[in-house]
């Protein structure tokens, strides 16, 4: 997919392993009809949903029930020019199950910001993406120095 610029496509398996070690996402969601974008921290539930932390009483929460949402985490490195990114693009949903909800208190995200009313949101992944940046900038296979 992208032939001799550097780039590598991650495989789904790659793609959550990299998810896995980013502390924090970027949620991209439709706020009055445009696109907003907010970073949040994650965690991932086995199956790979993307699973966040929030307030119930937040415009987070609201925008996203029952939307499709994309998630976007990524790494990098500018002194080696290289890095990675992810893209989770799924329906989201705040979980509302009691017995699922307890099960998220224990292991699920932590809030960086505490609130008395918390809901938790998962976003199931319909399609999962990634590519990651090795060796710097290349043209045709060749190195490019700065």
């Amino acid at each position: 997919m992208y032939p001799n610029d550097g780039f590598r496509e991650l495989d789904r398996r790659e793609c959550l392993r990299m998810l896995a070690k980013a502390p924090v996402g970027r949620i991209v969601y439709t706020r009055f009809a445009l696109p907003a974008v907010l970073p949040v921290n994650f965690c991932l539930d086995p199956g790979g949903a993307v699973l966040l932390r929030t307030s119930a009483a937040s415009e987070l929460a609201r925008a996203v029930d029952g939307a499709v949402v994309a998630f976007e985490a990524d790494a990098f490195d500018a002194a080696a020019r290289s890095g990675w990114s992810v893209v989770v693009t799924g329906r989201a949903g705040v979980v509302r199950d009691p017995a699922e909800h307890a099960r998220l208190c224990r292991e699920g995200p932590r809030s960086w910001v505490p609130s008395p009313e918390e809901v938790f949101v998962r976003v199931e992944p319909d399609l999962i993406t990634g590519r990651e940046l090795v060796g710097g900038r290349t043209m045709y296979g060749v190195h490019l120095a700065s």
